[in-house]
């Protein structure tokens, strides 16, 4: 045997042995420990109770500059949510509906989630800019617009972690086992199956029942007309509602959010509900005399941001005349 293949096999044996030796110690015979700093920089999950919150706090008042700054370009100024980004606040009591609103403030059931993926996934591109106590700040704005926490709370490791979110005894644990025991049963098996629904509409392809109404809008109810609301106009409003409930509430619990409650909208002069902080432009436009009637209401329907240049309503407008009657008739049911 020449004397580089016995220099070989003697190294090869070494390292068997060497790894067997780090294997009875539970090693493997390569890497080394991860320091503290190291461990530190990947333990950064946070627990349901709030275990793992760093030190630091907020409020909404703080977050709402940094909100404004780092997260509105995708979900709004308000959580309203821009183009297909997730909307962050309203849908309230909508999720036992055909097309629930799923949104911090209606769906999620603890609040130190919500600092968790804020603080390791956003903002969108920039992961892990903000500081705990950037994170604390905009995780208190978001629960202030869902009306979770009053603006001036402070959210700290503490304050958290005592948080009660509206859908927190929602969530209930799967107790089925991982996988089915015994044989599948393939006996009185369906002999047919019938669709008895179908997918949400997406209302992208035209209706020509709407096209032709759009193009001769007397032959359905005019905007302004004072008659009494159609119940079938009122039931369409409803549904274009949802677009909708993210800021307004109508009803007999209707309150204020993020927009003004629409109850008695009919004759109320623009920006003027005394308990709601609306923008200098609506409020301006008030004071010139504009006052919500079917006419005036479709326009700024239509296009919001150009009937009332800069108002603080983010929401597009509604493209169709038949969604802006709807929802017309569908508000007229609460109070001319």
């Amino acid at each position: 045997m020449s004397r580089s293949l016995k220099v070989l096999l003697l190294s090869a044996i070494l390292a068997a042995s060497s790894a067997s030796a780090a294997s009875a110690q539970g090693t493997f015979g390569f890497g080394r420990e991860a320091t503290p700093e190291e461990i530190a920089g990947w333990n950064i999950d946070i627990r349901p109770d709030g275990q793992g919150l760093p030190e630091g706090s907020g409020t909404a008042l703080d977050g709402e500059e940094i909100f404004l700054e780092r997260c509105s370009a995708c979900h709004g100024e308000f959580g309203e949510a821009v183009g297909r980004y997730p909307v962050l606040m309203g849908g309230e009591d909508t999720l036992a509906d055909d097309d629930p609103v799923k949104t911090v403030g209606s769906y999620w059931p603890y609040a130190s989630t919500l600092w968790d993926y804020i603080y390791r996934a956003m903002p969108f591109g920039e992961a892990q800019t903000l500081s705990a106590d950037e994170t604390y700040a905009v995780t208190a704005y978001v629960l202030y617009i869902n009306d979770v926490i009053e603006e001036d709370a402070v959210l700290d490791q503490d304050t958290l972690a005592a948080v009660e979110m509206p859908n927190q005894d929602g969530f209930i644990d799967d107790q089925r086992p991982d996988t089915p025991s015994g044989e599948p049963c393939m006996s009185n098996c369906k002999a047919e199956v019938e669709i008895v629904a179908r997918a949400r509409i997406l209302d992208v392809t035209p209706d020509e029942a709407e096209d032709a109404e759009q193009a001769d809008p007397g032959s359905g109810e005019a905007a302004g007309s004072a008659a009494a609301p159609d119940p079938a106009q009122v039931a369409a409003g409803e549904k274009v509602f949802r677009k909708c409930k993210a800021c307004h509430q109508v009803g007999d619990r209707a309150k204020n959010r993020i927009g003004p409650h629409l109850n008695q909208l009919f004759g109320r002069v623009a920006g003027g509900l005394d308990d709601f902080r609306y923008s200098k432009a609506m409020k301006a436009k008030g004071g010139e005399g504009l006052a919500w009637d079917s006419e005036t209401l479709g326009a700024f329907l239509e296009a919001p941001k150009s009937y009332v240049p800069k108002t603080k309503m983010a929401f597009a407008g509604l493209r169709k005349q038949a969604d802006r009657d709807a929802i017309i008739a569908y508000l007229r049911s609460y109070g001319d």
